[in-house]
């Protein structure tokens, strides 16, 4: 399988006044098109700073990042803006929609950044929301949604650029039990047509969807696991 991932010696260090934070100590990983990669880890740990690095939402103070062949390690901030585009899709804990847009306008918002006609945004979004289940929901509004369906929309929406990797931060944070579930099969079943999937949690039995679990804890890589047995929604009970 071909690496869409290099992070090699990546430090990233923050000052606080006369204080200096190690975020990130010499973290060295590899993922592959097609993974499904959970990063868990405490408070404090640096999950969410190598998420902002490999979502190009931060560069590292050292080290290299390769993302699908491209050396994204000092990019300037227009550079990361154009790679985000084109390479990731995000999906938020707070699903992060326009609250006076429809769905299928939230979904195509990508689409705009990336120079796509107005009919050819709409064609793709409706494909994108009709892929989450729902294509019977293109005219609402998020207010006008339940929590899972507006993470449907935020999922579509991360899709809806065919992007290398799809970066889940807390993807079920907001929801309930039942609603997670639902979500988490979503995932499982986009990771089974192939997309590459790399969520950050802190929650065990989410992580434990993914089919590899990278741990941090204190800036560094404290276990990287294959999961074996990754759960299904339909094998839990709630």
């Amino acid at each position: 399988m071909s690496k869409i991932i290099e992070t090699h010696e990546i430090n990233k260090t923050y000052k606080m006044g006369f204080e200096v934070i190690e975020a990130l100590k010499s973290v060295t990983i590899d993922i592959n098109r097609g993974e499904y990669v959970a990063f868990m880890g405490p408070s404090g740990s640096g999950k969410s700073t190598l998420m902002n690095i490999i979502g190009c939402l931060d560069t590292p103070t050292s080290g290299s990042y390769i993302l699908n062949n491209k050396d994204v390690s000092n990019m300037t901030e227009n550079e990361l803006a154009e790679i985000r585009n084109k390479e990731i899709g995000f999906v938020f804990q707070t699903f992060n929609l326009l609250p006076r847009a429809s769905c299928l306008d939230n979904v195509a918002l990508p689409l705009v950044y990336a120079g796509f006609s107005k009919a050819d945004r709409q064609e793709r979004a409706f494909q994108a929301l009709s892929n989450v289940g729902l294509g019977d929901r293109t005219k609402h509004r998020p207010n006008e949604l339940s929590g899972g369906q507006r993470q449907r929309v935020a999922i579509a929406r991360a899709l809806v650029n065919d992007p290398s990797i799809i970066l889940a931060d807390e993807p079920t944070g907001n929801l309930d039990s039942k609603t997670s579930y639902d979500i988490m099969e979503l995932f499982h079943e986009l990771h089974a047509k192939g997309n590459t999937i790399i969520m950050v949690t802190h929650e065990d039995d989410i992580a434990h969807y993914a089919h590899r679990i990278v741990r941090l804890r204190d800036g560094l890589v404290e276990s990287d696991t294959v999961n074996a047995n990754p759960s299904r929604a339909d094998t839990l009970h709630v």
